[in-house]
């Protein structure tokens, strides 16, 4: 029986963002890709956890669609792996993740899995030159059959379905430049895919190793994976835990880490931070209230992270080149906790090159 502050402090010091500085080889988040959404994305998660995001080029990272779709940065030296790592588990595997995509494919006896190759072989023969994703996708409607192709009443067009076309990205070898909107799609140079990716990046590993302790329910939600399939391949190496009732598993290698885990640490996270990323939200934000704030339908704010604990949310506030950070805490903040947190606002100003004009709380 351990309490949420343990899993809190845990997951804390294994993502590292207690630490004050870090290189990308030694950066955890990475095993499992940093979602690079917003403008306090992929970078500012890395920022927070001690990089030097200054000094990192194009040589270093590199941004795929992957899990669930979205865009994630990765190490460019992993790349292989982490192509292989990626892969759907099975036929209904893939077709969980793509959704409403899967229905008009099955009822024309094409395989999942085959679709996803298909797509990714005219991707490539498309993508010769960096190519904007508009292009790409317009290129493909005029190549591939009705079953991959839907009626889009927003932009008044047929063209493929969202999910297979960023799935079958990373299949076809290609890449997203990065700060690119819309999208530009490249060829990866001296691409192969890796048989098999290593422990160190294996999805399920790594959401255990980084977001443990966990069930498996947990780590498909994370994937949009069938659960079956997530079981299938559970590590044989865990120890069993019990959070609020619920049975969970911690690979046996970090039970030490985990005994030990300890958290002091103020951070502004970004909307779509690794650690907000848990399926296990009761866990991180038990207030119903809080909850909703912290995870609406649309427009995700920051969250505020003190000594393992989410204290609030915060929201950029710019105007021109006005640069201010509103927080709504959800407790009082003594007068440190607000010191720290201006501090952390004054860094996240730097990251975005502007200058800080105040950090807003409440009266």
């Amino acid at each position: 029986m351990v309490d949420r502050r343990q899993v809190m402090n845990f997951r804390v010091r294994a993502q590292q963002l207690d630490r004050a500085e870090g290189t990308l080889g030694d950066t955890a988040v990475l095993d499992i890709g940093v979602q690079d959404t917003g403008p306090d994305g992929g970078r500012w998660a890395l920022a927070i956890r001690g990089v030097d995001v200054s000094a990192m080029s194009e040589e270093d990272l590199i941004l795929l669609w992957t899990v669930r779709g979205a865009p994630h940065l990765y190490r460019r030296a992993d790349v292989g792996k982490v192509a292989a790592a990626v892969e759907p588990f099975s036929d209904a595997d893939a077709g969980k993740r793509i959704y409403d995509a899967a229905k008009p494919l099955k009822a024309a006896g094409i395989s999942i899995l085959a679709a996803l190759d298909e797509v990714a072989a005219q991707m490539r023969a498309v993508v010769t030159e960096p190519t904007v994703k508009g292009d790409v996708s317009g290129r493909l409607a005029t190549v591939m059959p009705e079953p991959y192709q839907r009626v889009c009443r927003p932009c008044n067009s047929t063209h493929l379905y969202e999910m297979p076309f960023r799935l079958a990205a990373v299949r076809a070898g290609l890449e997203l430049q990065l700060d690119t909107s819309p999208p530009v799609l490249q060829r990866i140079a001296r691409f192969t895919k890796a048989d098999t990716p290593d422990d160190r990046l294996d999805l399920i590993r790594a959401y255990l190793r980084l977001l443990g302790p966990a069930t498996p329910k947990h780590v498909a939600d994370y994937l949009d994976a069938p659960v079956k399939d997530v079981k299938a391949r559970w590590p044989d190496d865990v120890v069993e835990v019990v959070v609020d009732g619920e049975a969970r598993s911690l690979l046996a290698a970090d039970e030490q880490a985990w005994e030990s885990a300890d958290a002091t640490a103020t951070r502004l996270l970004g909307p779509y931070d690794l650690f907000l990323q848990a399926k296990d939200r009761s866990t991180l934000v038990p207030d119903t209230a809080h909850a909703k704030e912290l995870w609406p339908v649309l427009g995700r704010p920051g969250a505020v992270l003190v000594d393992g604990e989410l204290v609030g949310t915060w929201r950029p506030r710019k105007s021109g080149r006005t640069f201010k950070v509103g927080v709504q805490p959800w407790r009082t903040l003594a007068a440190s906790t607000r010191r720290d947190i201006v501090e952390q606002a004054e860094r996240l100003a730097a990251y975005r090159s502007v200058s800080l004009a105040g950090v807003e709380f409440p009266a």
